[in-house]
């Protein structure tokens, strides 16, 4: 379990638009965005439990495994989908169904969006091997999520939600798609 965090505050040794950052895997990125700055710290985070698990010797990967990471990564999903419908974004499109069925079945609704390929030359970047935003203003979600992918071995199923972690009637901090996950492994188990 690694649960990154990170707080976006000015001082003198933050980050600013244009720098390039080297990432725990050795790929760097350009700063297109400090505000972005959530995804740098969950891409280094995928990446070290892909190497943690295959450095212990771990099966990675098999029928029943999935990485998942739950992150209040994007506005753009809101702006899509609201702040009830969480996004969801896998490189095995095929565990979709189960996880919609999941979350129906925990009334934990989750809507997926696809990690459209095409998209991804949108992070290009002269001076990294990526950029931590999109050249263009659309498909915010789909955007961060490819960085994301990036970042996941191919070998290694991954899910990712991007969701809106407050119950604005509240005030109060919600637990969005974890009931649905939960049902989602359940059901693999039984």
């Amino acid at each position: 379990l690694w649960i990154p965090s990170v707080e976006n505050v000015l001082g003198s040794g933050s980050y600013r638009p244009g720098d390039v950052l080297t990432g725990v895997t050795g790929k760097t990125t350009e700063i297109g965005n400090t505000d972005a700055e959530g995804r740098l710290i969950v891409a280094d985070a995928l990446a070290i439990a892909a190497a943690t698990a295959s450095s212990t010797g771990d099966e990675v990967v098999d029928d029943d495994d999935d990485d998942v990471d739950f992150t209040t990564l994007t506005g753009a999903a809101r702006v899509a989908l609201g702040t009830d419908l969480p996004a969801v974004f896998s490189n095995r499109p095929e565990c979709i169904p189960s996880l919609l069925e999941a979350a129906k079945q925990e009334r934990d609704p989750l809507w997926p969006l696809p990690l459209w390929k095409e998209y991804r030359t949108l992070m290009d970047s002269k001076v990294a091997d990526l950029s931590n935003i999109s050249s263009k203003p659309a498909g915010g979600a789909i955007t961060a999520a490819l960085y994301l992918q990036g970042f996941v071995p191919d070998d290694i199923a991954w899910i990712h939600m991007d969701l809106y972690g407050m119950d604005d009637a509240t005030g109060l901090g919600r637990a969005q798609g974890l009931r649905a996950m939960h049902r989602f492994l359940w059901n693999q188990l039984v």
